[in-house]
């Protein structure tokens, strides 16, 4: 406003100033608790140590910081003392000692230390601060992609679950557990089983396989291999009738070959126990047809959960599976089939990087969530290459894109 016109200037348009905010808002940061933490370091002899699993150079905010922290921990992997001189040193040698301040620099991140007893919390305010920072980071990310008219929803929801992912993963720590608690645990779990059966997993209703496994364990992560039409997925229609139909046990299916509708006419046919052909055209006795009713009324009744959803993703299936577990009380998993899934927002050089995402990604949702998760898988051509029958039993390199 002109100084002419200030008298005219309404209160309702008077902008106010308030330190910090005329420039905007600072990145989550403990700076001081950087200082001290890496103090604490160089004076105290196993302060590395108690604070190594908490700590990555990524994580400290001040540039300067960060190098003398990469100097530390190159100096803990080479199995070297850890001091101002050391550090010094290896600063040095990484051509970074200049730059950040020299040894005056290390002097006085050691006389900012009052006490290294709270060492520990001290880092772990330096992590989160860390976390917030990469939260922040991905949310600008999502927001800006979220204003570009060309960009994909499903995949943007994609990335942004990844992304999250990503640094839940790396803000995760857990305790050391003692052996006896997981012990009193393992035993209850067993002996629960005692009275009633001799196996202790989720029974495939196949004898001769439940003697080998005892049944499918949790977290355990199964792949099932074959070539194409070896009959894979009539396998694993048939575990699913012995599990959900027979034994009430309620299992989701992920199908990314075949609908729902084709995966239930030929569960249809498995728990009917009529031919393929006779129930496509209608040809049925009338015997035929009064178990086909029966039986599809016992089907229905199953905890059977379906999902045809095609390309789907590790980050979609980790969402659904949580919330099928959760509401539906889902005991086991069964994917149809590996290769047809994808690891959308995550970035991977090749296939085969994909594939391992994707199985450390059902092998971590296996152990989240404690349940098996069974996952069909086709094999390399070179099995059919490969003479005599031995020469023919798959091996786990025979795994495709894998």
């Amino acid at each position: 406003t002109n100084r002419n016109n200030k008298s005219k200037q309404s209160p309702q348009t008077k902008i106010i100033k308030v330190g910090a905010n005329e420039y905007g808002k600072l990145p989550p940061q403990a700076v001081e608790l950087e200082d001290s933490v890496l103090g604490a370091i160089m004076l105290a002899k196993e302060a590395f140590a108690s604070v190594a699993d908490l700590l990555r150079p990524e994580v400290f905010y001040k540039d300067q910081n960060r190098l003398v922290y990469e100097a530390i921990r190159t100096l803990s992997t080479k199995d070297k003392p850890i001091d101002i001189l050391s550090v010094s040193e290896q600063l040095k040698n990484n051509g970074t000692l200049e730059q950040v301040g020299g040894t005056v620099y290390l002097s006085e991140l050691t006389r900012r230390v009052a006490s290294t007893a709270h060492l520990r919390y001290h880092a772990e305010i330096v992590a989160q601060k860390s976390v917030a920072r990469d939260l922040i980071a991905v949310a600008a990310d999502i927001e800006e992609r979220g204003f570009d008219e060309t960009q994909d929803v499903e995949e943007l929801m994609q990335i942004a679950e990844a992304s999250i992912f990503e640094i839940t993963q790396r803000a995760q720590k857990r305790d050391v557990t003692p052996i006896e608690s997981v012990v009193k645990e393992a035993f209850e779990r067993m002996a629960s089983q005692w009275p009633h059966t001799t196996i202790s997993g989720i029974p495939s209703g196949f004898d001769a396989l439940d003697k080998i496994t005892s049944g499918w364990q949790e977290p355990d992560l199964i792949i099932i291999a074959a070539r194409p039409a070896m009959g894979k997925t009539a396998f694993v229609l048939s575990m699913i009738k012995n599990m959900a139909v027979d034994r009430h046990t309620p299992v989701a299916v992920f199908s990314l070959e075949m609908s729902n509708v084709q995966l239930v006419n030929r569960l249809i046919m498995n728990v009917c126990e009529i031919e393929g052909d006779k129930i496509k055209t209608g040809k049925l006795t009338k015997a035929e047809t009064q178990r086909l009713n029966e039986r599809i009324n016992v089907l229905e009744k199953a905890p059977i959960y379906m999902d045809d959803t095609p390309q789907l993703s590790i980050y979609e299936l980790r969402s659904k599976a949580r919330k099928l577990v959760r509401e539906k009380g889902v005991k086991i998993i069964i994917i149809d089939y590996l290769q047809l899934m994808n690891a959308q927002g995550s970035s991977f050089g090749s296939r085969e990087q994909e594939v391992s995402i994707i199985s450390r990604g059902l092998k971590g949702l296996a152990k989240e969530l404690e349940i098996p998760i069974i996952a069909l898988s086709q094999l390399n051509r070179g099995v059919e290459a490969r003479q005599g029958i031995e020469g023919k039993t798959p091996q786990l390199s025979d795994l495709r894109e894998s």
